[in-house]
Parts: structure tokens; C-alpha cells; sequence
């Protein structure tokens, strides 16, 4: 009985569907602030700041009431229509920001309604910088389980409305923008493998924002005292951020049985170019299999892995092995290997 038992059960695991990125899009606002801009504000230079992170310029989205929603819904507005996916043919929406338009009503309420996409579930997800792929491993079991034919998952932040711009140490970094990826059962076996997700609350003090919630609600002290914007200890967050993307990643290739050599693209968030050349070092994978727009982009949060996909989605082929790597504040950190499901040149 016992041996009948595991095997129905092999082959109900066999019988599970695999969930698959079939598409992404991207959004950036048009605005652009390059390091030049940046020299003027604060004592800083171009050569200091490609130096030590990379950067060169990134976009900022301006306009007045534009919050995250609006790069958000201009991410899943180009991805319904490169799909050819009509609104009510999507049955979750997921959006991954640390920026929210609203402490409530949720980003992903607001997308959805600005889109069309009416009586679904949409809820945040609120990882920092790790939230994309939190996020990700969220979809995935809503279309491994079968409640969920087509998801939507969206990184996004407007990282301009919580910086400092009297600040060098976090105003170089950041930018905004947005990405999506349409998550649905796969139709020939490649698709999201597997996924990990980890967090630490002890790293908060290295890298948060100190005032806008309910332990230091907003007033006008906590404005007076610039404590709404990003507070960051770069040194401490460099150390972490490089151990636990490496450490996720080698976790997930060690899972998987799979050597530098069988990677064939790394994916990592986008906070630092010292910190993604590290990770890539620690797994043995040269630059020219790494994803990198730091350089154009800056750091988007949580907007950056979908960016990265986005952009290098002509040099994708169906098969190709990739490793997601991401690190935020909290700290949290997180990790997928995905086989890629199409040619993205087609």
C-alpha cells in the first residue's frame, strides 16, 4: 500500500504544472539625472560616482500626482499589449515596491485599475530590493497549484520620492522605474525551477528609512529632521549584500547540480557594480554572462531584475539557464533559477 501511495504521488507531482516567464516589458520615465547634475548638487564628481558604483545617469520620474502606479501600469500596459492579452484575461496581479503610492490602497490595486484588470486578487509585496523575486516565488505556486492561469508580476519603485538629494551616500544610487513579466503554465518544460527567500531583521539599522510609519508616524519634526528618506551604512550593506547574493546563488547551483559552466546568465540586482562583479567572482561566472544596466538605470529596487530581463531579453534563447540574485534592506535576500522560455529575438 505504502509503495502504491508514493508512487500516485510522484505522479502527481510529475503532473504539476511548471509556471514560466512568457514575457516582459519595461518602463522608464523619460526624465533622465546624470552624474553632471548630480556634481551640482552635492560634492561629488562624474569619475567618483562611475568609479565606486558604475552609474552613469538615471531616469526620474517626474510630474505632479505620479506615483509608482504610473510606471507600474506603463510596464503591464506594454506587456498585455506585446501578448496580446486582453485585461480580463489576467487572474492575479503581484507588485513588488517599497515606494507605494499610498500606505492603502495597494500599488497593485491602483495598476490594476489604471490597466482595466477588474475583480482579481492584487496585493505589494514589500521585500526592498529582494521584493521582485519574492514576488516571483509567490506567482509560482499559484499556477504550480492551478488557481491561476495568467500572472502578472511587477517591480516597481520611485526611489526619487525617498532619496535625499543633500545626501551623497544614497543620492548617486538610485532611480525609478518599472518592470513586469506575464507568468503562465509552461508548454515545453522550461519555466521557474526553483526559488529561495531569506530575511534578517537584524540589518535594519544598516539600511531603512527612519520616519512615515507607524513606530515614528510622519510630523513635522520628523520632516524638519530629514527622516524620510533613505538612511543607508554603505560599508556594511556592501559585506552583506556580496556574502548572501553569492550565498543564495551557490545554494541554488549546489540544488540544482549546477556548475559555473551550465549558467549562462546571472541576474543580479542592480545596487552597486563592485557588489555584482563580486557575486559574479564568488560563482565563477565571467562578466560577459552577467546582466548588468546599473550603468544606465542606477538602482530601481525593486524594478531592477525585470529591467535586467527586459533589456537583455533579444539575447535570450529558450533554454538558457538563469540565476536571479537580489539583496535589500531588512536585509533581505533572494534567489531563482529559471530556464528561459522562449527566444526572446523572435
Amino acid at each position: 500500500m505504502a509503495k502504491t501511495s508514493g508512487s500516485k504521488t510522484s505522479r502527481e507531482k510529475r503532473a504539476k504544472p511548471r509556471a514560466a516567464i512568457t514575457a516582459v516589458h519595461g518602463y522608464l520615465p523619460p526624465d533622465l539625472l546624470t552624474n553632471a547634475e548630480l556634481a551640482e548638487l552635492v560634492d561629488t564628481s562624474d569619475a567618483w560616482i562611475v568609479e565606486r558604483t558604475g552609474i552613469k545617469e538615471r531616469h526620474i520620474l517626474k510630474g505632479k500626482g505620479l506615483g509608482t502606479s504610473h510606471m507600474g501600469a506603463e510596464a503591464v500596459r506594454g506587456l498585455l499589449q506585446k501578448t496580446n492579452t486582453a485585461p480580463k484575461e489576467i487572474d492575479l496581479l503581484i507588485c513588488a515596491t517599497t515606494t507605494p503610492d499610498f500606505v492603502f490602497p495597494s500599488t497593485a490595486n491602483l495598476i490594476c485599475d489604471m490597466v482595466g484588470v477588474r475583480n482579481i486578487g492584487s496585493f505589494d509585496v514589500q521585500a526592498a530590493c529582494s521584493g521582485f523575486v519574492y514576488a516571483l516565488s509567490i506567482a509560482t505556486q499559484f499556477i504550480e497549484n492551478g488557481t491561476a492561469r495568467k500572472v502578472v508580476v511587477v517591480g516597481a519603485d520611485k526611489m526619487s520620492s525617498v532619496i535625499d538629494y543633500t545626501d551623497r551616500a544614497t543620492c548617486v544610487l538610485f532611480g525609478d522605474g518599472a518592470g513586469a513579466v506575464l507568468i503562465e503554465p509552461s508548454k515545453n518544460g522550461y519555466g521557474i525551477r526553483d526559488t529561495l527567500i531569506r530575511s534578517d531583521g537584524a540589518g535594519m539599522p544598516h539600511l531603512h528609512q527612519k520616519a512615515g510609519g507607524s513606530r515614528l508616524p510622519p510630523s513635522a519634526e520628523t520632516v524638519a529632521q530629514r527622516l524620510h528618506y533613505v538612511h543607508q551604512e554603505g560599508a556594511a550593506v556592501y559585506k552583506f549584500a556580496v556574502a548572501r547574493m553569492a550565498e543564495i546563488s551557490l545554494e541554488l547551483m549546489l540544488r540544482n547540480k549546477l556548475n559555473p559552466d551550465k549558467v549562462d546568465w546571472l541576474v543580479p540586482h542592480q545596487a552597486n557594480k563592485r557588489i555584482i562583479e563580486a557575486t559574479a567572482d564568488r560563482m565563477g561566472l565571467p562578466m560577459d554572462r552577467v546582466m548588468v544596466t546599473i550603468n544606465k538605470y542606477g538602482n530601481t529596487t525593486a524594478a531592477t531584475i525585470p529591467l535586467c530581463l527586459w533589456d537583455y531579453e533579444s539575447r535570450l534563447k529558450e533554454g538558457d539557464r538563469l540565476v536571479l540574485a537580489a539583496f535589500g534592506g531588512g536585509f533581505t535576500w533572494a534567489g531563482a533559477y529559471v530556464t528561459w522560455g522562449y527566444d526572446g529575438a523572435c
